[in-house]
């Protein structure tokens, strides 16, 4: 990859706070810009092509793991493909921009390994695991079956904290965001 660009990596358990936190940063600062992931499952009503996701089917988007076109990738569930394409970024920072990721634990772990010092990789924290449940509640988008994976993955992407540069407790969201912004300008500064 071309470019000395530098890139901020955000990863979390649903429900954790994490991508509102990324809203807030793209708005304060206009350097930045989201790194569209791609994805092997069909668009929601109201999701676009290129703004949302890359989408492709199954079979386009193992030919592009043969291609080398990923970054990382994983396979999440069965035939459900999520991945970072090479190309997003080097397209970003020719437009010098700081590239934000959201994206799960071992993608956010699989990114850092790849950028190294030229990325933060963040890690956000629920204050309690009955808060995080409570927060998936109050979506009301989640099954039993289903709030009970997620709490379950949770547990699971929350002992990988430690492959990150930074955890940070999500419990005031301005306090957070606050904190959070001061530790990138001395990232960025660096």
């Amino acid at each position: 990859m071309k470019g000395n660009g530098k890139c901020i990596i955000f990863s979390a358990p649903s429900g954790a706070g994490k991508t509102t936190i990324v809203r807030s940063l793209l708005t304060n600062y206009p350097s930045f810009a989201f790194s569209v992931s791609a994805c092997s499952r069909a668009p929601r009503s109201y999701e676009e092509d290129g703004v949302h996701y890359y989408f492709f089917s199954v079979e386009e988007f193992k030919n592009k793991i043969a291609e080398d076109a990923f970054i990382e990738w994983e396979e999440v569930y069965k035939d459900h493909f999520y991945g970072t394409l090479k190309s997003e970024i080097e397209k970003l920072w020719r437009e010098d921009k700081v590239v934000i990721f959201d994206v799960d634990a071992y993608g956010g772990i699989s990114l850092k390994q790849f950028f190294g010092a030229a990325a933060m990789s963040i890690f956000v924290l629920p204050p309690t695991m009955e808060e995080l449940k409570n927060r998936l509640v109050l979506r009301n988008t989640e099954t039993p079956e289903t709030l009970r994976a997620r709490l379950d993955k949770a547990k699971e992407e929350i002992a990988l904290q430690e492959h990150f540069d930074k955890a940070y407790v999500n419990d005031v969201l301005e306090d957070t965001i606050a904190t959070i912004q001061k530790d990138i300008d001395a990232f960025l500064k660096a």
